[in-house]
């Protein structure tokens, strides 16, 4: 045994590492795909009022902003329903990345213009506080997570599921000629 507790096995921290990857990864997926199906939910119900908080970014032209209103909550569903299936990840990390990416940007834009624009994230509503540097801090910490997901999607060496358990240093089986090898 370790320090740490963990068995000395040349193989047994690589399985480690290896499913403490697999469980962040799924804990990931299934918490993005919970934050934009709850991203979703008031803006599909509420289309004029998520108009108007895409209005008050000024970031579009008029003529993009119902348009706008009406297609990303449908879209932050489906990414929403994706990510929570594990259905079409490398798309859906792609899009949800880039989606993130926008927001953090619009948010950070606003902020550096000195506009107090409410930030539309979660819900419709304009009662509470305008979005602040703990909103960026937050927003930040989701594109991580979106951007550490669509790299392991690309990027992470796949293993297939029946090579989990088994040995990473298994010799190979060595056969044995039958007829004593002199190849008659």
């Amino acid at each position: 045994m370790t320090d740490a507790g963990l068995p000395e096995k040349p193989g047994t921290y690589n399985l480690l590492k290896r499913w403490g990857h697999i469980f962040l990864f799924h804990g990931l997926r299934l918490f993005l795909g919970a934050v934009f199906l709850y991203a979703s939910w008031d803006k599909i119900l509420q289309p004029q009022a998520f108009a108007e908080a895409v209005y008050n970014y000024r970031i579009l032209p008029d003529f993009a902003v119902n348009f706008t209103a009406l297609v990303l909550p449908w879209l932050e569903l489906i990414i929403a329903l994706c990510l929570i299936a594990g259905f079409w990840l490398p798309g859906t990390t792609v899009i949800s990345t880039s989606l993130l990416a926008v927001f953090l940007g619009s948010l950070v834009f606003n902020l550096a213009r000195g506009l107090d624009v409410h930030c539309g994230c979660f819900s419709v509503e304009t009662t509470g506080g305008p979005a602040d540097m703990w909103t960026v801090g937050r927003d930040l910490m989701f594109l991580g997570a979106a951007v550490y997901m669509t790299a392991v999607v690309f990027f992470h060496r796949k293993v297939p599921p029946s090579n989990h358990f088994r040995s990473p240093r298994r010799s190979p089986t060595v056969t044995h000629d039958s007829s004593g090898g002199n190849g008659a």
